[in-house]
């Protein structure tokens, strides 16, 4: 079994949720087996080897430690759903996984099984699905419910959206309508074609809080699975466009492009190649720059993310070799890993728009990746060692220059010289007058869903004004409701179309001397403090002719 698999990054060891794991022969007879490691089993005269036999816990409700991230789980509910990552319930016999897999499964008569798994023949309620290999078995999670499926047709691909919602609040068809626009977007970054024909986009959506207290999504060559909690599609939105833009994009890479590592996956002795930055950062930064480049969000919105990922990244060691960090992300660095989705795209937008001005804004990193794809494509790997001097000689030796020094080597990003070639200032900090509430420590009750104020520290005057205190709750400003997938939209807005003077009423639960509790209005004028604010990214006032040729070649989708 699995001791980790590719596109997750911390060691999950599949095999402790196998039990009672037995060996026959075609007679039946019981062959010995021995447990050698957490997921290795050795079967003696396994040339007699006919069948094997086990139980599987699923991994969504374990008391086991270590939790699993959902999207790479499994997750068995009588009568409502299954979600089946191939890898949690199936392992591979040693020297035999590039050997074809065939699965049956026998599901209840009114369920579905959503997969991006090839077809063979169904009967009555026995399902078929076939693989070349175990890399393409272990890669294609199945979603077994009651169907509610849709069918977004992309270019030359296919793509299928299944949805478990168990309170009904989402449908396939509003993800549908979600999803369409943007992977139509990446169809054309793409060039116009898409290396694959199909694909599937499958949600599963739980009611309170998962094991691990996080949500998101695990992409795959053919599919992404999704584990968030239920909540309204509006409420869902952006993250589902967000997410699904980010693992669709992972038909690129690792699919097309990829170093030995992945080429020959060690499931039992996983190898970290030095190459997050592109398999996980230039990943995000695609799935933002296409929304933009396409007219899905617009460039307001863009210079926000790029703030948010450079403000994200300072909690992160900014020394760190990103070469080193990606090596050493299982163990010496895992704390590190996160920065993959901030300073990884970071680093995308910097080569992208270095290559673009390098070129005359002819060349960029949809053309560097489109021209990696035909050179490496599906079956041939690059050499982890060699790949930067391979885009050196591809691109520009200046491009080689950038990634020794600042993605192998520890130099800072360079955000001004970088930025300034397209219209845009990178101010490190300035000090400015702003409606803020400061500083509180805020946390998140799963009991109540409700972000709450866990000290007062550090506040504002304002906040001081309100009465803000620890132990608050919020319920609801100016009216509207406060949740967790909002919060950040709705304080944003706050803080920038609030007038100094302007009434405030913040609802906020606040427990009472019997400790329940009770909803309580503050209420104060708005009044704005000065306020350090860091990684200000704003357009140049009076932009050149070549730095705005350069922009709009970034930015603006080519016919």
């Amino acid at each position: 079994m699995p001791k980790m698999v590719p596109g997750t990054y911390a060691i999950y060891d599949f095999g402790r949720f196998l039990n009672n794991f037995k060996a026959y022969d075609s007679l039946g007879n019981e062959l010995t087996v021995r447990n050698i490691t957490e997921n290795r089993w050795l079967i003696t005269n396994a040339k007699r080897l006919y069948k094997l036999k086990y139980r599987v816990e699923d991994t969504y409700d374990t008391k086991l430690d270590n939790k699993i991230f959902e999207p790479a789980g499994t997750s068995i509910e009588e009568g409502k759903v299954f979600v089946m990552n191939t890898f949690g319930f199936f392992g591979y016999l040693d020297g035999m996984k590039n050997m074809p897999f065939e699965l049956q499964v026998t599901r209840p008569d009114n369920f579905y099984g959503s997969t991006s798994l090839k077809h063979g023949l169904t009967t009555g309620n026995t399902d078929t699905f076939l693989a070349d290999n175990y890399f393409d078995f272990h890669d294609s999670p199945i979603l077994f419910c009651q169907p509610d499926t849709a069918i977004i047709p992309i270019g030359n691909c296919e793509v299928l959206v299944s949805v478990y919602s168990p309170k009904k609040k989402l449908k396939a068809d509003e993800v549908r309508g979600m999803v369409a626009q943007t992977m139509d977007a990446q169809r054309k970054y793409l060039g116009g074609t898409l290396p694959v024909d199909r694909y599937s986009i499958l949600i599963y959506l739980f009611d309170g809080m998962s094991a691990t207290g996080a949500s998101g999504a695990l992409e795959h060559c053919y599919s992404t699975a999704f584990s968030m909690p239920e909540s309204d599609a509006k409420d869902l939105e952006q993250t589902i466009k967000d997410v699904t833009a980010h693992e669709f994009f992972h038909i690129v890479t690792p699919l097309n492009i990829h170093s030995e590592q992945i080429a020959d996956y060690d499931f039992i002795n996983p190898q970290m190649s030095k190459h997050l930055w592109m398999y996980e950062g230039c990943t995000e930064y695609a799935a933002h720059h296409v929304q933009v480049k396409y007219g899905i969000i617009d460039f307001e919105d863009y210079i926000d993310d790029i703030k948010q990922k450079m403000t994200t990244a300072q909690f992160y060691n900014d020394t760190l070799p990103f070469t080193v960090m990606s090596k050493g992300a299982l163990d010496t660095y895992k704390d590190q890993y996160g920065n993959v989705y901030q300073k990884g795209a970071l680093i995308g937008m910097c080569l992208d728009i270095k290559l673009r001005q390098l070129s005359g804004g002819k060349y960029g990193i949809q053309t560097l990746m489109k021209d990696l794809s035909k050179k490496y494509g599906k079956d041939n790997f690059f050499l982890d060692d060699n790949l930067f001097a391979e885009i050196a000689t591809m691109t520009y030796p200046e491009i080689g220059t950038f990634l020794v020094k600042h993605v192998d080597g520890n130099q800072p990003l360079p955000f001004k010289e970088v930025l300034g070639a397209v219209g845009i200032d990178f101010i490190p900090e300035r000090k400015v007058q702003k409606l803020t509430f400061g500083k509180p420590g805020i946390g998140f009750n799963p009991e109540t869903g409700r972000l709450v104020v866990k000290h007062t520290l550090n506040i504002s005057e304002f906040a001081k004004k309100l009465g803000l205190s620890a132990g608050d709750e919020f319920v609801a400003l100016n009216g509207e409701a406060v949740t967790m997938e909002n919060a950040q939209d709705l304080f944003a807005a706050f803080q920038t179309e609030t007038v100094p003077g302007a009434k405030v009423k913040v609802t906020v639960a606040r427990k009472n001397k019997e400790g329940q509790f009770e909803e309580k209005v503050l209420k104060a004028k708005a009044i704005l403090s000065e306020t350090t604010e860091k990684n200000v990214v704003v357009p140049t006032a009076n932009p050149s002719a070549e730095q705005l040729e350069v922009r709009k070649a970034w930015l603006e989708s080519q016919p």
